[in-house]
């Protein structure tokens, strides 16, 4: 079995603490205004678990965030504290100020993007995934998209009785191997599809860090219909 340990998530759109923090509230549809700290934290710390697994580059910056949502957390359980107007001071107040700016910073470098593709595809007309008309609009999978469904299939897996089995052995290698020839024989397949034939946890997550390997490498594409509908996986 790989040392998973030994592979680093590197990945070119890898996105950052507040990426998350903005994916959970859209994931949970939470005004922006009025984030439940206590609930957002659990839900933030059962992604940083899933992201040490990982073995993640950046992990210190994910860490920082929970520190503070954790600090939050805790002020929001003390007496309010009135603030020199004399008004209760909410301890949410200036993460939410973040949080706004950045969302608006990230929408405009969105629409720049889209502006960017559209005139690219201008010039090249017949740019398309396989089995997927031309017409129809796809949504970029981020980082945060895999690891909800990762953790979404495998705890469904889990709950039918999972089986650990730990004699077979496997590296990241082989799993892209599989993958690579899974999709040479079929135009597409689902993450959900990819998981069920797996025997072990470990396996799981040596599956997962093949797919992101393979996304690094820009050898397969992986998109969704809709926001958080199946992840679909094609060959690039």
């Amino acid at each position: 079995m790989e040392d998973t340990n030994s592979y680093k998530v590197q990945l070119p759109f890898f996105e950052g603490p507040m990426d998350l923090l903005l994916h959970l509230i859209k994931k949970n549809e939470i005004d922006i205004y009025d984030i439940p700290i206590a609930f957002i934290t659990e839900q933030y710390l059962g992604y940083i678990e899933m992201l040490k697994v990982l073995n993640l580059d950046s992990i210190g910056d994910f860490l920082l965030m929970a520190a503070t949502l954790m600090y939050i957390k805790s002020k929001m359980l003390l007496p309010p504290t009135p603030d020199e107007e004399g008004e209760e001071a909410d301890p949410r107040e200036e993460l939410v100020k973040r949080l706004v700016e950045y969302k608006k910073f990230k929408e405009a470098a969105e629409s720049l993007g889209k502006r960017e593709q559209y005139y690219s595809e201008l010039f090249d007309r017949e740019a398309k995934v396989e089995g997927i008309e031309k017409e129809e609009i796809l949504l970029e999978v981020s980082i945060f998209d895999l690891i909800s469904a990762f953790r979404d299939i495998t705890s469904r897996i889990v709950e039918k009785g999972f089986h650990e089995v730990t004699a077979r052995k496997m590296t990241i290698t082989d799993k892209i191997s599989h993958i690579m020839e899974k999709l040479n024989a079929q135009s597409s397949l689902t993450l959900q599809d990819l998981f069920l034939e797996m025997t072990s946890k470990l396996e799981m997550v040596v599956t997962f860090l093949a797919v992101l390997e393979l996304i690094r490498l820009k050898l397969i594409k992986v998109v969704q219909r809709s926001p958080f509908a199946t992840i679909e996986i094609y060959s690039n």
